[in-house]
């Protein structure tokens, strides 16, 4: 697990350099990316007592990435060494926190998020544990939309001249597909998502 976080953090690191390379100290409310993606995992799990609903699992999983993205950041904005983020990150992920249900689990992310803006791993590993979501899925999640959000940077995310549907199809649904046929524990992991996004992009 360890060095799966490492990998996160360094792909963190890289992706917000990417958008602006003095990101550390920029004063970016990291906080409150979080609460928001929270309020959106909600709405995809479903609340309204008044009208029949149904989780959207896999959409509550990338809000859980999306969080992930921001948590990262606030940790990498403390200036410790990678080794000893890890560490810690990896011990809040074992110490996983509970409310009595998934949404009130998620109401104190947001909660706590917005008392201190830190990072909460303890809450974000309670609701992977209600979603069955283990840390590899999280991981292997986390490094394709990663991947994705750099190659469309790289071709022209910024600049408004990305195209985000290929062939009558999001970018994210390509993802998936991707996903789907590679090797998460593989060390070329990255390069090989990259890669195939690049051939799906150019056909």
């Amino acid at each position: 697990m360890k060095q799966k976080i490492i990998t996160m953090l360094e792909l963190q690191d890289s992706m917000n350099s990417k958008v602006n390379p003095d990101w550390r100290n920029a004063g970016n409310e990291w906080y409150r990316a979080i609460w928001m993606e929270a309020s959106e995992m909600l709405e995809h799990y479903g609340w309204k007592w008044w009208k029949k609903q149904e989780p959207d699992t896999m959409q509550v999983k990338l809000e859980i990435v999306d969080i992930v993205h921001f948590a990262l950041s606030i940790r990498l904005e403390q200036n410790q060494s990678l080794d000893d983020t890890a560490e810690l990150i990896a011990k809040d992920f074992e110490n996983i926190m509970q409310a009595e249900d998934i949404r009130k689990t998620i109401e104190c992310l947001a909660l706590l998020t917005l008392t201190d803006q830190g990072a909460h791993f303890t809450f974000i590993a309670g609701i992977m544990k209600y979603m069955d979501m283990s840390f590899d899925e999280l991981y292997e999640i986390y490094v394709g939309k990663n991947v994705l959000n750099m190659f469309r940077q790289d071709n022209g995310y910024k600049e408004g001249t990305y195209n985000k549907v290929w062939n009558g199809r999001e970018d994210n649904e390509h993802l998936a597909d991707i996903m789907k046929q590679l090797n998460g524990d593989s060390q070329t992991f990255k390069d090989d998502v990259y890669a195939a996004l690049s051939q799906n992009y150019a056909a």
